[in-house]
């Protein structure tokens, strides 16, 4: 099982010897997310159920002097600097640099004077993997940025969504900056993603979440992804004729869109059936991690699955192979994938003492088939972003 790879002071000693700097740096931390249940519900204004996990990215910022941010990402290995004074005119590049420029962008439009200054990244959140690691560089970024300023968290988790949604170009709905805001540990956040809202709703403590990372990203999850987004949209558009208090898919319940699916035509109408049943499915799960029902939640994330993988079409044969061999092995309660789709990682419920076996089959199984060996998360819900206290 992998363990966490930061260690805070070590950043700030590498923070001091990347720059050359004696002053001690401020270090901030944000989590990415996994998602237990509530896929592509986001930016349909639906409900989503994630948790912030202890694999977070770190950003260690000190004071620059020139009117320039420096930025040296240690997973990269690669440095990025641009004057203060250019940073509205700032482009995309397709660059993990694009989220830390978003970021200052938005602040600067939301009155945030930024004066420059060097900022030391590194993440133990795994690229491609579906457990948001962009989401962590972009709020890590906007706390180092901020420095002892307030700023609401909730603008701080939406200023992270439009960096990404807009500067560097991929539509995505609020989840994963808000999970990465406003984690807690031991717990998982069911989010409104229409009024914003949340509640934090504790989870069994019988059961161990473990993410299991495929190693495969397919290159269609870009251009899918956008497409899902417009998909559901046509399906909205269809629906309004009928019915025109629906603006959208969260606006639908499951009995309205059984009696008026066939008016949808028929791709839309598989998209907008992921998200209806979906958006049920979190409300069902919240109420049966508060009753400690196992077997419902383990139901209801093979029943998540499924509809990923046949509605809304983003699962992939790695993904499925890992979920269809996981739910035959002994105490696993239920899986599925987990994150936007076409590889990354699945999340599945297993009893504690079932996590060692469950690792070996379905390791031996999954290299037999693929080639590739697996890597596996626990994943324990965590606090949200913030700045890290003395690590001395």
């Amino acid at each position: 099982m992998l363990t966490l790879a930061i260690i805070p002071r070590e950043i700030i000693n590498a923070f001091r010897e990347h720059f050359g700097s004696q002053t001690k740096p401020e270090l901030y931390r944000a989590p990415g997310r996994v998602n237990l249940i509530g896929e592509h519900t986001d930016y349909n204004l639906g409900f989503v159920f994630p948790i912030a996990l202890e694999m977070a990215c770190y950003v260690a910022a000190g004071p620059g002097g020139d009117g320039k941010l420096r930025a040296y990402s240690r997973d990269f290995d690669e440095e990025f600097s641009i004057a203060v004074d250019d940073l509205p005119a700032a482009k995309a590049a397709g660059k993990w640099s694009d989220y830390v420029l978003g970021v200052a962008r938005e602040l600067l439009a939301a009155g945030v004077r930024i004066e420059g200054g060097n900022l030391y990244i590194a993440s133990d959140v795994p690229l491609g993997s579906g457990l948001s690691s962009s989401a962590a560089l972009e709020i890590s970024t906007a706390y180092a940025l901020l420095g002892p300023r307030h700023m609401d968290p909730i603008d701080i988790a939406l200023l992270g969504q439009r960096a990404e949604s807009q500067f560097v170009g991929m539509p995505c709905g609020i989840m994963d900056q808000y999970a990465s805001v406003f984690g807690q540990e031991w717990a998982a956040i069911q989010i409104d993603c229409r009024s914003l809202e949340h509640e934090y709703v504790p989870l069994p403590h019988d059961v161990r979440i473990i993410a299991v990372n495929s190693m495969v990203k397919h290159e269609l999850g870009t251009s899918a992804y956008r497409e899902r987004v417009a998909e559901c949209q046509r399906a909205v558009a269809a629906i309004h004729e009928i019915t025109p208090d629906v603006e959208s898919l969260r606006d639908v319940p499951v009995a309205l869109f059984e009696r008026i699916q066939d008016s949808v035509s028929p791709t839309p109408r598989r998209r907008a059936r992921h998200v209806v049943t979906e958006n049920q499915r979190v409300i069902d799960f919240a109420a049966a991690a508060n009753a400690h029902n196992l077997e419902v939640m383990g139901r209801l994330f093979i029943a998540s699955h499924r509809s990923m993988q046949y509605d809304y079409e983003i699962s992939c044969e790695e993904i499925d192979f890992l979920v269809d061999t996981a739910i035959k092995l002994p105490g696993v309660h239920g899986a599925r994938m987990t994150g936007g789709g076409f590889g990354g990682c699945t999340v599945n419920l297993v009893a504690p003492n079932a996590v060692e076996n469950f690792r070996r089959q379905l390791t031996k199984a999954y290299e037999e088939r693929f080639g590739k060996t697996p890597v596996f998360y626990d994943c324990k819900p965590a606090d949200g972003a913030g700045r890290v206290t003395d690590p001395d």
